[in-house]
């Protein structure tokens, strides 16, 4: 696939009000999948065997393009490009190109993604020269045996290269740790002293009940109240109000000086402050990442070239975003979990 063409109504409908909730909250994140597609079977995110969509259910780029500036004109101030693994769509830098502009319009405060560092030294560089300046890196563990296993099939080296192109690149790094029982609770202390000698964040994420074929789920939970009360024991963290504009709470290591982010969606949500939506790579809308409702916006944007029919699925869609999720600790195993797999929602 080419360039991407301009979009014949490209932030013409500039009477559209900003996506307000019924509870009050604007709509000023987007996080977009590209693909369903990724090189690693993470396993609390795919399954080994994985069946992927055909290329016809996907949104083209010039249709995710067209998307992203339609919340781009409803008041969205940040989007997050993810996946599966974005960077191994073909031609995703088309799309970040075409993106750009919205930073230079002053439009949208931030264009980033979440990735698995497997492509970052060769996409780095092209990234930062579209207008990226900060991605999040997800990492579980330094130990290059773990690593295999946790991916079923990722190489921790090629990763950590992928790293040092972004940095060397001017990429500000956030490494995201999905925090499991069993597996990786013994390298926390070692995680953030590497990230933070090295000038990145860290954010540790309690694993997420997605997903039919995650069994082990309550097994790998882990409570990052837990977490922190460990690290207490030898850091000393320091609450400070720093805000990306997503779920993360932060705070200060003294010893290190860096910031690492707590994501809690079981022990304690961030569901009153919620500002993000998700969309698919087919162009569903997920109003809530722990709720099943959904709104089609793939048929409105092949409807026709005018985006009234776009706009108007924008307005039904977030006038019935929940006021939050359903994820509890407590309910892990009793409770039927979302269907579908990270993978699939975006992450």
């Amino acid at each position: 696939m080419g360039m991407i063409n301009a979009p014949t109504t490209d932030l013409t409908l500039l009477d559209n009000p900003p996506l307000i909730d019924p509870f009050g909250r604007a709509i000023s994140y987007v996080r977009v999948s590209v693909t369903d597609r990724c090189d690693f079977r993470c396993t609390y995110c795919m399954s080994e065997e994985m069946r992927f969509l055909p290329k016809r259910d996907l949104l083209t780029l010039e249709e995710l393009d067209r998307l992203c500036t339609a919340f781009v004109t409803r008041g969205t101030r940040k989007l997050r490009i993810t996946g599966g693994e974005p960077l191994v769509r073909r031609d995703i830098l088309h799309l970040f190109e075409r993106l750009s502009r919205h930073l230079v319009s002053g439009r949208l405060d931030e264009l980033t993604l979440t990735t698995n560092g497997s492509q970052l030294a060769n996409f780095a560089g092209p990234l930062a020269a579209t207008g990226v300046q900060r991605i999040n890196v997800s990492l579980d563990t330094l130990d290059p045996e773990k690593f295999r296993a946790i991916t079923r099939r990722g190489d921790l080296a090629q990763v950590l290269a992928g790293i040092r192109a972004a940095r060397q690149a001017g990429l500000s790094v956030k490494i995201n740790c999905v925090a499991l029982k069993g597996f990786n609770d013994s390298e926390f202390e070692e995680l953030i002293a590497w990230a933070h000698g090295d000038g990145m964040e860290i954010t540790f994420i309690e694993v997420m009940p997605l997903g039919e074929d995650r069994a082990d789920q309550a097994d790998q939970y882990l409570s990052l109240e837990d977490v922190r009360r460990q690290l207490s024991a030898t850091l000393t963290l320091e609450p400070i109000s720093h805000r990306t504009g997503g779920p993360a709470r932060y705070m200060r290591v003294k010893e290190t000086g860096g910031r690492i982010g707590f994501i809690t969606p079981l022990s304690h949500n961030f569901c009153e402050s919620c500002n993000r939506v998700r969309v698919t790579c087919t162009g569903t809308l997920f109003m809530c990442l722990g709720q099943n409702d959904a709104a089609d916006l793939r048929t409105p944007l092949r409807l026709s070239e005018d985006d009234r029919a776009l706009m108007l699925a924008l307005d039904e869609a977030i006038a019935r975003k929940p006021k939050g999720h359903d994820f509890l600790a407590d309910r892990l195993v009793s409770k039927p979990r979302v269907g579908r797999p990270m993978s699939q929602t975006g992450g």
